[in-house]
């Protein structure tokens, strides 16, 4: 890994119009999925993980339209 990926990693990117655009429908397209998976699945331990990985999901796809800005 070169110092360069580990700013890419680990710095600021400040979202052009086009990143902030991308950056709500990821969460617009996240938050609708949590939805509809609150009300189809019961209450459980796996209910909380796939809530938690769409979380992650939609923190990875923000990271991926940060980065490659």
């Amino acid at each position: 890994m070169t110092p360069g990926d580990l700013d890419n990693r680990f710095n600021y990117h400040k979202p052009d119009e086009k990143a902030v655009v991308a950056h709500e429908t990821i969460r617009r397209l996240c938050r609708n999925l949590a939805g509809s998976l609150n009300e189809l699945l019961p209450e459980s331990r796996e209910k909380a993980l796939a809530i938690t990985h769409l979380e992650e999901t939609m923190m990875w796809g923000n990271a991926a339209i940060a980065r490659s800005a």
